[in-house]
């Protein structure tokens, strides 16, 4: 009996998967995946705002479970009812993805989402509590891009370095390390921009404005985003003479 050809076991992998990339998805950690999506978007030669937005399936998973929380919040009030439709929402998800035998990698990264929203508002009994991760996570991300900015590693120059095979060399080509700094900086002005938005409508208890607010700030601002940084980066490569050597061969 033949031995199965790599085409063949490709096949079988990919049988039953709801998207092209869910094998390799399945086979790392959700915040692994999507920042090896992330980077591939950036650094290809096309860029698709439906692929950095996850495709219409990715969109509705990542905004189903704020949706839930909002229209719940405004039909029940409290934070109860909310918090346990949203969870439901998330947990119904992944659910549906795993009888599909899809990659359940976008549900996941909700998950881990939603269940610290939804531990944070029950322990501050709270509907405004569901939002506090999130914002604070915001903080971290646009601390860390700011700080690679100031010593002069911007973030998504590590990155381009890495996919491109520049290694450090864009740091040594001003129009490059430029380009790269001005890109990370337009990644920290959407966590900023958020920040500055959500943080006073969490304080005025405005919980609708809040996660509607959430909602318009998430997915799609981010994907806009990512298509400003790949203009910015995808002429960006530094100039022949300041790239690494090759390392040497026996």
């Amino acid at each position: 009996m033949s031995e199965p050809s790599d085409e063949d076991v490709r096949l079988h992998q990919l049988d039953g998967a709801a998207d092209d990339s869910s094998v390799r998805e399945s086979a790392e950690t959700p915040g692994v995946a999507q920042a090896s999506r992330v980077g591939q978007l950036i650094g290809g030669e096309d860029f698709s705002l439906s692929e950095a937005m996850g495709g219409w399936r990715g969109f509705v998973e990542s905004a189903a479970p704020g949706m839930v929380f909002v229209v719940a919040y405004l039909g029940w009030g409290g934070f109860r009812i909310p918090v346990i439709a949203s969870v439901a929402t998330v947990l119904a998800m992944v659910v549906v993805r795993l009888v599909q035998r899809s990659s359940i990698q976008q549900a996941l990264s909700g998950v881990f989402g939603v269940a610290l929203g939804a531990i944070w508002a029950w322990r501050s009994g709270d509907a405004g509590g569901y939002f506090v991760p999130g914002l604070w996570i915001n903080v971290a991300y646009a601390a860390g891009t700011l700080i690679s900015m100031a010593v002069r590693w911007p973030l998504v120059g590590i990155v381009m370095g890495l996919l491109k095979g520049w290694g450090t060399s864009w740091r040594r080509d001003p129009r490059s390390m430029r380009a790269m700094q001005w890109a990370t900086a337009i990644i920290a002005a959407v966590f900023l921009l958020r920040l500055a938005v959500q943080v006073p409508l969490y304080f005025a208890d405005a919980i609708a404005a809040l996660g509607t607010a959430k909602l318009a700030m998430g997915v799609p601002l981010f994907a806009l985003s990512l298509w400003a940084v790949w203009l910015l980066v995808r002429s960006a490569a530094p100039d022949p003479a300041t790239q690494d050597p090759p390392p040497p061969t026996r």
